[in-house]
Order: structure tokens, then C-alpha cells, then sequence
């Protein structure tokens, strides 16, 4: 009898785990067309790696016409980009090159997924940036400097030998969306990434990620020669050094052709660099130009570098950089985070972007949450990628974007990119949280076309992962679309920022100083509360960062009328009973808006709670559970901020909110396990 129930048991639980729903399909989940499109309705030329992906998708999943796929050079115009043109017995899909065509059938796919029509199209896409690329921070010991999502997916101590087959589940996910470039190690890097042994390793992951069309990039340390060559230094003027890099750079190609080129942080939180040797940003890059530019390679260069000054800190990267503007190799570029800070849940726009003329520039955004509650809250940020890209930085007059910048069509640079720090390790479900797999589906996406909008996009992303049920897509994109101003509103509204506790970058900590330790990691130094005020005067009087921005935003930023209410606290020492637009005093706006960002989260666990009926138990229950971690976080957020800055307000809690459910000295109390900055 007990064998009967033990059979009767698996039998049933047979189907649940069958299809128990683990998240880690991401977005592709094209229904598995048994009688799909066989090999003879797929009409091509020739045969590589790429195009039998190409036929091995479309007879797996393609549901409608017959395709025809056909490489054209004169659409080389179109770089990667791709035409598509149908009727109701053909889809015509036309590229320069292979990659582009397999581009086109991710795009008729996810048209067939989101049940959009496939009858008379008429498409033409080319890429917004030629570089679209991950940046991961994964270190040769398999920890993810800023990853929650586990381990990382690369593992160095397997390789050559055992291949993952998750990486070729990465590839393909990267090229359905477009990404076309990654950088396998942290910015921080170790020197030991250059050596022979572990470049087999990457010779490895590069062939897998080729028929997708994805290059590999490596970052590198500054001071390798001197580490693992045995140079006497690593000055770039120093004729052994550039010898040394040109010997590894021709191994590096001899190995892998394609080879993308070198991410370097120098000279920044303690790495090495060209100023180690009292030489110049422009020095160190160029020298690794000079060796990569025979094998068609590029340099990264990033432009986060700050040291301990008493200058501003959002000042540093522009003091540092335009004078240098006009002296890199044409196959450098400047690899610019979207804020002056350091990704925080909102920033006033870098003030580089458009004050190097003379210098391509690229975008750095973060996929990865850092500041933004890691993978346990829910943040869609494709509205804070819009918000960089759309700022205007009036450098060519109006209309001067960031996009416009950076993506050639003000600045005529040999090639253009956009990187963002992959939030990506080895859980399940590829990302931690199931709804941050959003974010790496909007910075591919954007990265391929900066002109979709926010909602396009989530929209998308909900109907191919989800259902495309508008009793789910709707509230679940309105859910979505809030979510960034919601977690500014609950962490730090007003233009507040950093003033996260150390190390860790989660919870609050806005006492934080720490005595003996450099000013500007301490958040003190970023909110400057007094019994006057809040907020980092930025203004002529005070570190004058505004004049870094050109007119008319100088003088906008820096009048305390003009400012945008979101960054006032950016820019500006704000009164306690600074009359607010809307009539409030500063005190009131900034406890209505901790409040309102506590209540947006309770809305969000509510909608959620009501889409049991038209999504899987598992990820239902997945992402239930993050909402409650958030709704209490956000509580934690709202009470140690309102509750610290009371001390210096001196005012009353508004009583139309919620009151706090902490004591300050309790919330003073909590610690967690701190990790180092990036």
C-alpha cells in the first residue's frame, strides 16, 4: 500500500515538476512549435555557425510564412541593423552581415510572441551604438563585486576543459536583445586575468559567444607588466612596458581574432595607473591604443576616478578629464557613468557628457542594484536610462542630449558604445529577482534603439515572460513604470544621495561619519544636515559644480527657484521651512515623499497579490516574497531618515502620515557585513 501511495505521489507531483517554473527561460519563451517551419521554407545561402542558429530557431519556435534570409553588402550602411519585409507567403530578411539577420529573427519572433502582426511589414533597424556591451564584475575566484544573483557564471577553475552549458544560454539571450559585447572580469581587476593559462579560458567562452555575435572584452590592471611580466614598472612611457603589452596583445589575437579590446579603471579607489608614474589619463590609454589598433581593438576607459580632495566630488572627473580633451587615440573611449557620483537612485547627469569635444563618449549605466535595494526590490530602470539619455546638456545649444552625444549624431567619432554592469550570476533565474531580468532586457534593448520608450519596453518584456492577459500586462506595467520613483521617494527624495550605509550599500545610514576615514564615503558629507537645512550646496557659493554644466543649466541649477524640485537637494542647502511648489515646507515634502514611497510599495504587494490566477505558483510566490523584504526596507528607509533629520528639523512628523515604527537608536544599532566600493 505504501508503494501505491508513493507511485500515486510521484505521479501527481510528476507534472509540477515538469513544469515547475524556475525563471530560467528569461524572455524567450517562444511556444515549441511541434510541426514548426521545416529546413526547406527557410531559404538562405551558404552555411556557418550563425546561420544554423539562425534555421534551429526558426524551425523551432516560427509559426508563420516561409523565411528568406539574404546577406546584401550594401546595407552595410545599416552596421548591424537589418530589413524586414513580409506578405502573407514570405518574410524577407535582409543584413550586411550574418549577425544582422539573426537580429532579424529575434525580431520576428519577439513579434510573433507579442502577438503583433507578421502580415505587410516594412522594417528598418539600425543600432543605436555600435558597442553595446556587459560589463560584469566577476572576479577569478567566482565572488561578483555588486552581484545578487550568486556566483558567477564563469568558472575560471573548469575551464578549458567543462563547458557550462549556460554559456551558450547567455549568448543567446544577449543576442535576442541586441548585446553584442562583454567584458568577463571587474573593473578591479586582477593582473592574473593576462595570463597565458587563463586566456585559454577565455579563447573558450569567446568561441561559444561568436556565432552569436558577441565579442569578448577584458578589463585590465594597470600594473600587470610589472606583476606578471617581471617589468621593472608600469610606466606607459617606459619602452619595456609597451613592448611588454604589445607581446600580450598579439597572444591575446592569436587566440581569439575578434578580440574586442581593454576596460581599464585607473587611478581610482587606490588602482593603479599612468599618474602612479606622473603621467596622464591620456598617456596610459593611449599606449594600449597603440598596440590594440593593428588588430582592430578599442580601449575603455573609464572616467570614475576620484581621490581624497577637498574638492567636490562631483566635480573630480571633469577636473580631471577636459583638459585632456583632444589628446586620446581615435580607438580610445571615455567610459563615463551616467551621474558625477556613483549610480545612485537618481543624480543630476554627469557634467562630462558634452564637455569633452574632442573625445568619444560612452554611457556606463548599472543593471546591477547597488543602491537600489539589490535584487530584493523591485525597480524597472529603463525610466532612470531614459532620464540620462533624454538630459539635455545644451553643449551644441539645444537639444544637445546625451543619446545625441554619445550615439554619433552630434560627435562624428570612428564608433560608438553604451555598457552597462550586468546584474547577471549563476541563480536560476539568472538575475536574483524575476522582475531584474527586466533590466537587462531595457539596456539591451536601449543599447539597440535608445528611442523606445519605457513603457514599449516593459510592455514587451511582460508579454514574452509572462502572459500577455491585459488583466496582468496593464497593472503589472503601471506596477513597473512607478517603481524607480518609488524607491527615490522612499530612500532618497529631493536630489538626497549616498548616504547608504558603508561598504554594503543597502540599508540607511544617514549619521554615518566616519572619523578617520575619507569624507566622501561617509554620508554626512553628501547630505550636510544642520539646523538650517539639508542638502550639498553645489551653487556659486558654495563648490560651484554648477558652472561645469553649460548655460542655460548653470543658472538654473543654480538658482534655488529654478532648480528641479527632484535634484533641489542636489545642488542646494535647503531651509527647514523652505516653501515648496506645492506649499509645503521642505520638512513636509521630504516626510510626504518618504511616506508616499512606503505606500507605492504596499500598492505594489497588493496588485501583485491579485496575479496569482495568471502566473505560476513559483514565480508568484518569488516575487511575493520580495515584496514584503521591500515594504519593510522601505519602512526602515523612511523611519531612519525622517527620524535623524528630526534631530535637526526640530518639527513635527506630519500627522496625516504614517508614524514611524523604529526608534533611532535601534535602527543605529543595525550592522551588516560590509563589502568595498567600486
Amino acid at each position: 500500500m505504501r508503494n501505491l501511495r508513493n507511485y500515486l505521489f510521484i505521479f501527481f507531483l510528476f507534472p509540477l515538476i515538469l513544469f515547475a517554473e524556475d525563471g530560467s527561460q528569461l524572455w524567450l519563451r517562444f511556444p515549441n512549435v511541434k510541426n514548426g517551419i521545416s529546413s526547406d521554407k527557410i531559404i538562405s545561402k551558404g552555411n556557418n555557425p550563425t546561420l544554423e542558429i539562425i534555421k534551429k530557431e526558426l524551425m523551432n519556435y516560427w509559426q508563420g510564412q516561409a523565411v528568406e534570409l539574404k546577406t546584401d553588402k550594401s546595407l552595410k550602411n545599416l552596421k548591424d541593423g537589418y530589413v524586414i519585409k513580409s506578405n502573407s507567403e514570405k518574410i524577407v530578411i535582409s543584413a550586411a552581415k550574418e549577425s544582422g539577420l539573426l537580429y532579424g529573427v529575434y525580431h520576428i519572433l519577439r513579434l510573433q510572441q507579442t502577438k503583433s502582426n507578421l502580415i505587410n511589414l516594412n522594417i528598418t533597424e539600425k543600432p543605436s551604438y555600435d558597442v553595446r556591451i556587459l560589463n560584469h564584475w566577476d572576479n577569478l575566484d567566482g565572488t561578483i563585486e555588486r552581484g545578487y544573483a550568486g556566483h558567477s557564471l564563469w568558472k575560471w577553475e573548469d575551464l578549458p576543459n567543462k563547458i557550462s552549458p549556460r554559456y551558450e544560454e547567455y549568448a543567446r539571450a544577449n543576442a535576442s536583445i541586441g548585446i553584442n559585447s562583454v567584458v568577463l572580469n571587474n573593473v578591479n581587476a586582477s593582473p592574473n586575468m593576462l595570463r597565458t593559462d587563463y586566456l585559454q579560458k577565455v579563447k573558450v567562452l569567446a568561441d561559444i559567444f561568436r556565432p552569436y555575435g558577441i565579442k569578448v572584452y577584458l578589463s585590465v590592471n594597470f600594473s600587470s607588466p610589472k606583476v606578471i611580466g617581471r617589468v621593472e614598472n608600469s610606466d606607459p612611457l617606459n619602452k619595456n612596458v609597451q613592448q611588454w603589452w604589445k607581446e600580450k596583445t598579439s597572444e591575446i589575437y592569436q587566440l581569439i581574432p575578434d578580440f574586442g579590446g581593454f576596460l581599464v579603471k585607473a587611478n581610482s579607489e587606490g588602482q593603479p595607473g599612468p599618474q602612479d608614474y606622473g603621467r596622464t589619463h591620456a598617456d596610459g590609454a593611449n599606449m594600449m591604443a597603440d598596440v590594440l589598433k593593428p588588430h582592430g581593438g578599442i580601449v575603455m576607459w573609464r572616467a570614475f576616478v576620484y581621490s581624497p580632495s577637498k574638492e567636490d566630488r562631483a566635480k573630480q572627473a571633469y577636473l580631471e578629464f577636459v583638459p585632456l580633451d583632444g589628446k586620446f587615440r581615435d580607438n580610445v573611449i571615455v567610459q563615463i557613468k551616467n551621474g558625477p557620483i556613483d549610480f545612485q537612485p537618481r543624480e543630476a547627469f554627469n557634467p562630462l557628457f558634452g564637455a569633452l569635444k574632442k573625445t568619444p563618449e560612452m554611457v556606463e549605466f548599472q543593471i546591477t542594484q547597488e543602491y537600489l535595494g539589490f535584487s530584493n526590490h523591485l525597480v524597472y530602470l529603463a525610466p532612470l536610462f531614459k532620464e540620462t539619455l533624454e538630459s539635455d546638456t545644451y553643449s551644441n545649444g539645444k537639444g544637445s542630449t546625451i543619446a545625441k552625444i554619445t550615439d554619433g549624431t552630434l560627435r562624428k567619432n570612428k564608433f560608438t558604445a553604451m555598457a552597462g554592469v550586468a546584474n547577471i550570476g549563476e541563480d536560476e533565474n539568472w538575475t536574483g529577482n524575476h522582475f531584474a531580468q527586466a533590466n537587462w532586457y531595457a539596456f539591451g534593448r536601449l543599447a539597440w534603439n535608445h528611442e523606445l520608450s519605457s513603457e514599449q519596453i516593459a510592455d514587451e518584456w511582460i508579454k514574452m515572460t509572462f502572459t500577455d492577459d491585459k488583466e496582468f500586462v496593464n497593472p503589472v506595467k503601471e506596477m513597473m513604470l512607478s517603481s524607480r520613483e518609488t524607491v527615490v521617494d522612499y530612500m532618497m527624495p529631493l536630489g538626497l544621495h549616498h548616504i547608504f550605509a558603508s561598504g554594503h550599500h543597502y540599508g540607511p545610514e544617514p549619521w554615518g561619519d566616519y572619523q578617520g576615514g575619507r569624507p566622501d564615503w561617509s554620508p554626512v558629507y553628501y547630505h550636510k544636515a544642520d539646523a538650517n537645512g539639508i542638502g550639498f550646496d553645489r551653487t556659486k557659493t558654495g563648490s560651484d559644480a554648477v558652472s561645469q554644466y553649460f548655460s542655460p543649466l548653470n543658472n538654473i541649477y543654480g538658482d534655488i527657484e529654478t532648480c528641479p524640485e527632484n535634484l533641489i537637494l542636489w545642488f542646494h542647502h535647503v531651509p527647514w521651512n523652505y516653501k515648496m511648489k506645492d506649499g509645503k515646507t521642505l520638512w513636509e515634502e521630504l516626510a510626504f515623499k518618504y511616506d508616499t514611497g512606503v505606500q507605492n510599495v504596499r500598492e505594489y504587494q497588493k496588485t501583485w497579490d491579485k496575479m496569482d490566477k495568471y502566473v505560476d505558483a513559483e514565480r508568484f510566490r518569488s516575487v511575493q516574497s520580495k515584496l514584503k523584504i521591500q515594504a519593510k526596507d522601505a519602512v526602515w528607509w523612511k523611519d531612519a531618515c525622517l527620524l535623524y533629520f528630526q534631530t535637526f528639523s526640530k518639527m513635527p512628523i506630519p500627522y496625516e502620515i504614517e508614524r514611524p515604527v523604529h526608534e533611532l537608536e535601534d535602527l543605529k544599532k543595525i550592522k551588516l557585513d560590509l563589502k568595498h566600493h567600486n
